[in-house]
């Protein structure tokens, strides 16, 4: 979940399925993702209580999906990349190994990963935010949610 352009910074979001930003946490981009999440999740059993389930990137996996069962009782599912990594795969044809080709792939949407990175785009349509001008990550956050906020009334009542 980290935004470009912000150059020693990570931006983490956890957003509902509409892409509507519920936290934020800014932070040094030395901590890896698996580190920072508990940073982001910490709490959020009793400002969501209602929540049960939580997606996420490859990023997030490791004693992190025992940790968010563990203390906020959300099952966590971890979005797979799908890419062609070869342009072949070998399979077998009445017991012989016959060299397939992939179909060339482009674009591919992932399921459920582009709505976090739908949110960050919309949040890089406002200039403060499309890099990182804040002394504090505090300030940032603070930016972050006046933004999510801006959003959302737009969305609530566009005129």
């Amino acid at each position: 979940m980290r935004e470009k352009k912000i150059w020693g910074r990570k931006r983490h979001l956890l957003v509902d399925t509409q892409g509507f930003v519920l936290a934020v946490k800014v932070h040094t981009a030395g901590l890896t993702d698996r580190k920072s999440a508990p940073l982001l999740l910490a709490g959020q059993k009793e400002y969501f209580p209602r929540v049960s389930y939580l997606f996420a990137d490859r990023g997030y996996t490791g004693p992190l999906l025992d940790w968010i069962k563990e203390h906020l009782g959300w099952e966590p599912e971890i979005v797979p990349h799908e890419h062609n990594d070869s342009q072949s795969d070998w399979v077998l044809v009445n017991g012989e190994p016959v060299k397939i080709a992939k179909p060339k792939g482009g674009f591919q949407v992932q399921r459920k990963r582009w709505v976090v990175e739908r949110t960050f785009a919309w949040l890089t349509r406002f200039r403060r935010l499309a890099r990182d001008y804040e002394g504090l990550p505090s300030s940032s956050e603070a930016l972050i949610q006046i933004a999510a906020i801006r959003l959302f009334l737009t969305r609530l009542a566009p005129f």
